[in-house]
């Protein structure tokens, strides 16, 4: 079996831990100093993924923004942006979403064996559907399949809540990107980073705190969380090598 992507999982929070409002409109809880190093850490993977909840409610486009690194991209042989990922128990996505509709690589949508066939209808062209379980996706097994059906060998994770805890709570991310805002939300309907369930790191295993940087009004704080932390760097790219979405299973 090929070894799995290397799994940075990235997300901002309030004070006290949500990711956004309960409220329609998104709340921001970066800058623009903070937007742009995401930039550059999601220039730096193979894939990039989000839930299906997000591709809902942000409607995100999930493309390198920055002409400079993409041209980085483009000069080493790989697309401008990322290979897509999301996974869905539902079914339940748009294919007029921007997820879809923006940017050339390619879109991988994860869901239940059962309902892949009408999801790739729905969705033709725009995305490549892999139908995984009987009735939900395990992350591990999502990662299995990207190492070894399309050639991704890093996976930057960006939410939300419920995948950000499914990946935390099966001990599958490398290195935790935390960034706390200077605010409380404290709304009992707006989602938080993490849901209820068991974690590896507890108070007797704790996660090593490799670095802390303040940006602008932000924090950073990176959490090493396996013992292959720090080997995504800009120079471990090779030029050539290009991740693609395979066949379908």
């Amino acid at each position: 079996m090929s070894e799995r992507p290397y799994v940075t999982l990235s997300c901002a929070m309030s004070i006290d831990g949500y990711l956004d409002s309960a409220e329609p409109h998104r709340l921001a809880m970066s800058n623009a100093a903070d937007l742009d190093r995401v930039d550059d850490v999601r220039s730096l993977h193979d894939a990039i993924m989000v839930g299906a909840s997000t591709v809902r409610r942000d409607n995100p486009r999930l493309l390198v923004r920055d002409a400079a690194r993409r041209a980085r991209r483009l000069a080493s042989g790989r697309r401008e942006s990322p290979v897509k990922v999301t996974v869905t128990s539902s079914g339940d996505l748009a294919a007029d979403a921007a997820f879809f509709t923006t940017g050339e690589g390619p879109r991988i949508v994860y869901c239940p064996q059962s309902r892949a066939a009408q999801l790739q209808e729905r969705l033709g062209e725009r995305a490549i559907v892999v139908g995984l379980g009987d009735d939900c996706v395990m992350m591990a097994a999502l990662l299995d399949d990207l190492a070894a059906h399309r050639g991704v060998r890093s996976l930057m994770v960006e939410g939300g809540g419920t995948v950000l805890t499914q990946f935390l709570g099966a001990d599958l991310v490398d290195e935790l990107h935390l960034v706390v805002a200077p605010f409380f939300v404290g709304e009992d309907r707006a989602p938080r980073v993490v849901r209820s369930g068991a974690f590896p790191w507890t108070a007797s295993r704790r996660a090593r705190l490799a670095d802390t940087r303040r940006i602008g009004d932000v924090v950073l704080l990176r959490y090493a969380l396996s013992d292959r932390f720090g080997m995504l760097e800009p120079e471990s790219a090779e030029p050539g090598r290009e991740p693609v979405a395979a066949e379908r299973p």
